[in-house]
This record gives C-alpha cells, sequence and structure tokens, in this order.
C-alpha cells in the first residue's frame, strides 16, 4: 500500500483509499469489548425520552422538542442538509454530554496539513472543552452524495489532534501529547455508529508529510445491536426498544468523550 498515489484532499472528501494509504483499518467490535463493561448501563436521561412514543407524547417540552426533530431528521429532503445536525445537538445536550465547560459547535472548520498542503475539515457537530475538541460527529450524507462518512470522520479526528496539540502548545504552554483516543459518531439519520479513534502524532506527521506509516492505526467501532437490524437505517431511534438500547450505548459512550 506505500505504492498507492496520496493526493492533497480535504478531510470531507476522504475514502477508503486514504484509510488504505495511511495504513488505518477499522475494526467492529461487540458491546463488552467496544465499551470495556460487561452490561450496558441504564439510561439517566430524561425519562419522557424512554417512555414517548412521539411528539405529541411527551409531557416536557424540551422532550418535545427532540422528538419532533428527530421526525425531521428520519425525513430528509433530497438535495437539502437534513435535520440530523440538529437532532445531534438536541440528544447529545439530552443525554448530559455538555456539562459545564463544555460547548457544542456545528460546522466547525479544522486545518488539516496533508501532503505538505493546507487543507480543512469541517466536523458536522463537535463538542469543545477549553479549546480541545473532545467529540466528533458525521453525518452520513448518502442521500445527497456518494460520500463516505466513515473515512471523513476519520480525518476529521486527525485533523482534531493535531490542532489540540497545537493549542496546548500556543496558547497553554503544554507539552504536546503523543496520541489520544478521539471519539466519534456517524449518523445514518437517527442511527448512530461509535468510534474510538486513536491518533498519534506519528499518524499526523505521515498524512502530512504524505507518506504510508510504518505502524498501522487501528480505529475501533461499534453498531448497536438493536432487535430488529435489517430495519436500522428505517426505524432508526423511533421505535421505543431501538431507543432504550441506543441511548445506553451513548450512556456507556460518555467516558471515551475527555
Amino acid at each position: 500500500m506505500a505504492s498507492l498515489i496520496r493526493n492533497a484532499k480535504s478531510g470531507n472528501d476522504w475514502t477508503s483509499n486514504e484509510l488504505l494509504a495511511y495504513n488505518i483499518t477499522v475494526d467492529y467490535q461487540d458491546a463488552a469489548t467496544f465499551f470495556e463493561i460487561e452490561n450496558l448501563p441504564q439510561p439517566t436521561a430524561n425519562p419522557d425520552i424512554l417512555t414517548a412514543s412521539g411528539p405529541n407524547d411527551a409531557v416536557d417540552d424540551s422532550v418535545y422538542e427532540l422528538l419532533r426533530t428527530m421526525d425531521l431528521a428520519m425525513s430528509p429532503a433530497p438535495a437539502e442538509e437534513s435535520a440530523v445536525d440538529d437532532y445531534a445537538v438536541l440528544l447529545l445536550r439530552a443525554l448530559g454530554y455538555t456539562k459545564r465547560g463544555r460547548v457544542l459547535r456545528t460546522r466547525k472548520d479544522i486545518p488539516l496539513v496533508i501532503c505538505a498542503e493546507n487543507r480543512h475539515v469541517k466536523t458536522d457537530v463537535c463538542i469543545i472543552d477549553d479549546n480541545q475538541i473532545l467529540l466528533l460527529v458525521q453525518e452520513d450524507k448518502r442521500h445527497l452524495d456518494s460520500s463516505d462518512a466513515e473515512p471523513q470522520l476519520i480525518a476529521e479526528a486527525i485533523a482534531a489532534f493535531a490542532a489540540n496539540n497545537l493549542t496546548r502548545q500556543r496558547t497553554f504552554g503544554q507539552r504536546p501529547i503523543y496520541s489520544k483516543v478521539m471519539a466519534g459518531i456517524v449518523m445514518n439519520g437517527t442511527a448512530p455508529t461509535f468510534y474510538k479513534i486513536e491518533i498519534t502524532a506519528a499518524l499526523v506527521t505521515a498524512v502530512a508529510g504524505g507518506v504510508y506509516p510504518e505502524a498501522r492505526t487501528t480505529v475501533y467501532a461499534h453498531i448497536p445491536n438493536i432487535p430488529r437490524p435489517n430495519r436500522r437505517w428505517s426505524e432508526g431511534m423511533r421505535p421505543l426498544d431501538n431507543r432504550a438500547i441506543i441511548i445506553s450505548c451513548y450512556e456507556a459512550f460518555k467516558k471515551f468523550v475527555n
């Protein structure tokens, strides 16, 4: 794979070819292995989220908004940005991901040096704490084009790691870190896939220089085990049984957002 041609692509143009070119593989794991726990935790969210079948059943106004936006996210208009980003913001806030000090950003632009040229990535949603990017959310936009959200998310993680290190040095006067597991989520409608993406300084250097890294980067991913997997994309989080399992996954994933 060292002989593959590497181009100075923006992160949102990455495909599986870039993963091959930079020695990156994705390993899908079961819940116990991925979350490093025996059983998924019980959700701590507003109980109304777990019991209201639809927005009109919600008692809490914020839950009504969340479920109404979920319906919009599940029905994207052709050739139009969907409501998935809006839904992701409301959901992460409702599930306690934005404790004090953290903020949710949409469409944040992050520099990416690739093949000795300056490019960028643009996140759909991210969580920032003290100018450090902690979580990246990428919508699967195959309803608009043929792009693959997984390589895009990984490119965002590489750019975010580099940006975090630059902030450590130039803002806080701290030494850069060598590696970090960046947390990521790909959203297909309201159905998430969770990612643990360990980025190293060596990988960032390889991408910046457009060279094949000697060390392989293995990204770990988990797709929630729901009752009707063949309907994953069409049902998403609408059914209450799906919703309970997926929210438990979000609860377990919190510890990796740091």
